[in-house]
């Protein structure tokens, strides 16, 4: 079995045990996964200027689990915030249950809350601001947590005025809703930098804001991101499953960061090194573009249109690069679609291949 087949089988078995995790968490009420505090650090590091005198928002994220909390509250005044805002969710599966993160001034168990910190004094007065200033605050400060009037859930109208106000949002939203939660962030026209599985980049709506340079990918998109589910979520498969502390946690596969902040990722060239020899890059049998398995092995002497795997997105650079359309989604592709397997995979000597994105180089201005 080839690579490709290779990558091709444990895509399919990816995708197959998300979608299976994903239908029962969406009957259960129970997606909700939370980010390990490494993981939120590892890719923050980028963005820290982009911060200073700015609204941060986390609507996904309640503040007795959210590292994502932690790690803004924590990191307020380094970070230069005017303000942090977070709101937690009545439905979460376990909010007071396995992190108890904080003990919160006139909060109710599972009751809803806004968190507002405008500011983040030195508590213990030891010179610097840390995680117990933080929990001084929240004990103590009533006025930094409201009840909410609702569930808390982000397509709420009082959560919708708390996103108006904000100038970035940061969150890891609920997998199954991602689609609607980053067309609520494009209607409003907010900056933001949420977590959301790789075959995102597949879907057409979300495909056409890559395209139109509306959204892009972070740094920090590499190996495996665990996150914690509650002690009662089914995983079937072993390897996605791990017990740490007596926490329990579910590796999703390939989980990425989207974004529309600025990165200096998304402006570097790709290398290219190969040049292009016609048998060795076979053209595709329902496509008028030539195949491509790996994206280090996009030829330097091609202009025509050349069809690369997904994972040439977190490579993609718009000047270097036209992106032309999807394989499976006709509509956008200009006419280059032909007909062939029912979903419009992409065929190469009758072998179907995995899906591919058509790009082609762009030419140099005069």
């Amino acid at each position: 079995m080839s690579a490709e087949d290779d990558l091709k089988v444990e895509n399919n078995f990816m995708i197959k045990s998300l979608n299976k995790n994903l239908r029962n968490a969406s009957k259960a009420k129970k997606d909700e996964f939370y980010t390990q505090l490494v993981d939120i650090e590892k890719e923050l590091k980028h963005y820290k200027d982009q911060f200073r005198s700015k609204v941060v928002y986390c609507n996904c994220d309640d503040p007795y689990e959210s590292n994502f909390f932690k790690y803004f509250a924590s990191n307020f005044n380094a970070l230069g915030l005017k303000k942090l805002v977070t709101t937690s969710y009545s439905g979460s599966p376990i909010v007071g249950g396995q992190l108890p993160l904080f003990q919160v001034a006139g909060s109710k168990g599972k009751q809803p809350l806004k968190i507002e910190i405008k500011e983040v004094p030195d508590a213990d007065n030891d010179g610097a601001i840390n995680l117990d200033d933080v929990k001084y605050l929240l004990k103590n400060d009533k006025n930094t947590a409201t009840p909410l009037k609702g569930s808390g859930d982000f397509r709420s109208d009082e959560c919708i005025d708390l996103l108006k106000q904000a100038d970035i949002v940061v969150t890891n939203p609920p997998f199954s809703l991602f689609r609607e939660y980053l067309a609520q962030l494009m209607e409003h026209k907010k900056k933001f930098l949420i977590l959301g599985d790789q075959n995102n980049i597949t879907k057409k709506d979300i495909f056409r804001f890559i395209k139109e340079n509306k959204l892009w990918l972070g740094y920090d998109n590499g190996g495996t991101k665990w996150f914690q589910v509650p002690d009662d979520y089914d995983i079937i498969t072993e390897s996605r499953k791990k017990i740490e502390n007596g926490v329990k946690y579910f590796s999703m596969g390939r989980i990425l960061w989207f974004t529309n902040l600025e990165t200096t990722k998304r402006h570097e060239n790709i290398v290219l090194y190969k040049k292009y020899v016609p048998k060795e890059f076979p053209k595709y049998d329902n496509y008028n573009a030539i195949n491509i398995d790996k994206v280090s092995d996009i030829p330097m002497n091609y202009n025509g249109v050349m069809g690369v795997p997904i994972t040439f997105v977190d490579k993609y650079n718009p000047k270097q690069f036209e992106l032309l359309g999807i394989m499976n989604t006709g509509e956008e592709n200009k006419g280059i679609r032909h007909k062939g397997t029912p979903h419009g995979r992409p065929l190469v000597n009758g072998v179907e291949k995995y899906l591919r994105i058509l790009i082609r180089v762009k030419k140099a201005k005069k």
